[in-house]
């Protein structure tokens, strides 16, 4: 009787220690749940910073600062100047090709820039200077937008004139970059971004780049070289060569207006 007694009692004083052990369980799963819903969370706030819409919206925040940078502190005044006036030789052509570059992606138009590379360097190394300015320039703006707005515009490439636009950068990725170094008037911010919400590759835009931005920058080099001698023959045959593809650009673009209109 007593054995049972203490059983039954042993039983019954086993009961709260094994009841006192539920809230640990239950305390340690909780804290064991925590991490898991911290990591869920971040990785939820990974996707939507990622998200091809997010890295467009960052894109255009970029731009627009880029932008208003340049109207408020005007940094093509400082490179007409001839910035960084401590500078001389190769440091200074290597910071004017950069400074260069990033104002062609800050919407700086190259003209203005062209000038200012022949006004200070001369003809030969002006010239060196603005193309690697130039293709500097259209490499982080092709990697801006082929990393942060390729996957947000893409599919709202929807129009026939769109589509075959996008299918021509495509296929023929040097060529169409050629024509469209080539032919004045297409603004180069512009036609960086297209190339880059396109499949075309990287070594064919840069290539075309450097090879199509040749004649016209070197005509605006040398006009900005020669500028202090306005009847010199230099100086009128680079803006001869200025002025005639900006005219016959503007005849094919009034002609292919009409056309357009007329399907």
């Amino acid at each position: 009787m007593l054995d049972a007694t203490n059983r039954s009692g042993g039983t019954a004083a086993a009961s709260p220690r094994a009841t006192a052990t539920e809230p640990a369980v239950a305390g340690s799963a909780t804290t064991a749940a925590a991490p898991l819903t911290r990591a869920g969370c971040a990785a939820r706030c990974m996707r939507v910073l990622l998200s091809p819409w997010s890295r467009l919206s960052l894109l255009v925040v970029l731009l627009a600062a880029s932008a208003v940078a340049v109207l408020l502190f005007e940094p093509q005044k400082l490179l007409t100047h001839g910035w960084p006036p401590q500078l001389g030789g190769v440091a200074a052509a290597t910071v004017f090709a950069v400074a260069y570059g990033l104002c062609t992606v800050a919407f700086v138009p190259r003209p203005l820039l062209n000038l200012a590379a022949g006004a200070l360097f001369g003809s030969q190394v002006g010239l060196g200077t603005a193309l690697v300015g130039t293709v500097l320039g259209a490499g982080v703006a092709f990697g801006l937008g082929r990393v942060l707005g390729q996957d947000a515009l893409r599919p709202l490439l929807r129009g026939r004139l769109l589509r075959a636009a996008d299918g021509q950068l495509s296929r023929h990725g040097f060529r169409s970059m050629m024509a469209a170094r080539l032919f004045p008037g297409l603004p180069f911010w512009g036609v960086n971004y297209c190339a880059a919400v396109s499949r075309m590759g990287w070594s064919a835009f840069l290539l075309a780049t450097a090879l199509g931005s040749i004649p016209n920058t070197a005509a605006y080099v040398v006009a900005g070289a020669r500028a202090s001698a306005p009847t010199s023959p230099a100086f009128l045959i680079a803006m001869a060569c200025i002025a005639v593809p900006a005219l016959a650009g503007a005849v094919v673009a009034w002609r292919k207006r009409h056309h357009l209109r007329a399907r």
